[in-house]
């Protein structure tokens, strides 16, 4: 799913409609360089702590910010035919139109381990911290990148069906074509509770850095994992009519 908006840690990006960028927060690490004034025909922007991904319509990338971990190594500027990108908080991984992936950045925790290298037929990607997840057309995935929280645990191998995945810090969260959940990783901060077991007619995810939310075909949602500052607060438990999503860039 191409994005229109993107949140690092301090600072946030918004694609405008003619595509070019509009960038605010900090900018002690150059998140906000004015370089990004001078991105045009920008289709997607996704952000890691740090640094920040442009996608542009002709399938090539932008990056700028924090470069002390090689998030904006030069080697992006060879990569063609982009059609989706994701960043970690120091890595970026990009997907090409034959589905197969390009990965960047640190590599001090296996975040751009070679074995991405292997994945084909994948549609979509998304990153942790410091682990990444891919979406492959036959509703399965492949997980790389740290593993000391459970981050790749190989539960994952098990997924069948898989629709839409999307990370967390530490933890992740597949969709389902039967509008069930499975998440793994850290459980710390209980973001993989088996209370999202009992969750159905799910249609579509999200992750905070602890913390999941669920929206059912109800209008409604589900939320789990870390409640320390009231990130699950029941309030959610009030909510209704929330508005369903645009489902094209989910497999079915």
């Amino acid at each position: 799913m191409n994005k229109s908006i993107s949140c690092g840690l301090f600072h946030s990006v918004a694609l405008k409609s003619n595509g070019n960028l509009e960038c605010w927060g900090s900018n002690q690490s150059n998140q906000c360089d004015p370089v990004y004034k001078t991105f045009t025909d920008v289709i997607s922007v996704s952000c890691g702590k740090y640094h920040s991904v442009a996608l542009r319509s002709d399938g090539t990338l932008e990056c700028w910010g924090n470069n002390t971990e090689n998030q904006c190594d030069s080697v992006y500027k060879t990569f063609t035919n982009i059609i989706n990108v994701a960043c970690g908080a120091y890595h970026s991984v990009a997907l090409k139109s034959d589905g197969t992936i390009e990965c960047w950045g640190n590599k001090y925790d296996y975040q751009c381990d070679p074995v991405y290298k292997t994945f084909t037929n994948v549609i979509y990607v998304a990153c942790g911290e410091n682990h990444s997840v891919a979406l492959r057309t036959d509703g399965t995935i492949e997980c790389w990148g740290n593993n000391e929280l459970n981050q790749c645990d190989p539960v994952y191998k098990m997924f069948t069906g898989v629709i839409d995945v999307v990370c967390g810090e530490y933890h992740s969260v597949a969709l389902k074509s039967d509008g069930n959940l499975e998440c793994w990783g850290s459980n710390r901060k209980h973001q993989c509770d088996l209370v999202y077991k009992s969750f159905t007619n799910i249609i579509d995810i999200n992750c905070g850095g602890c913390h999941s939310v669920a929206l059912q075909d109800t209008g409604t949602i589900e939320c789990w994992g870390n409640n320390t500052r009231n990130q699950c607060d029941s309030v959610y438990k009030t909510f209704t009519n929330i508005k369903l999503p645009h489902t094209d860039y989910i497999l079915k």
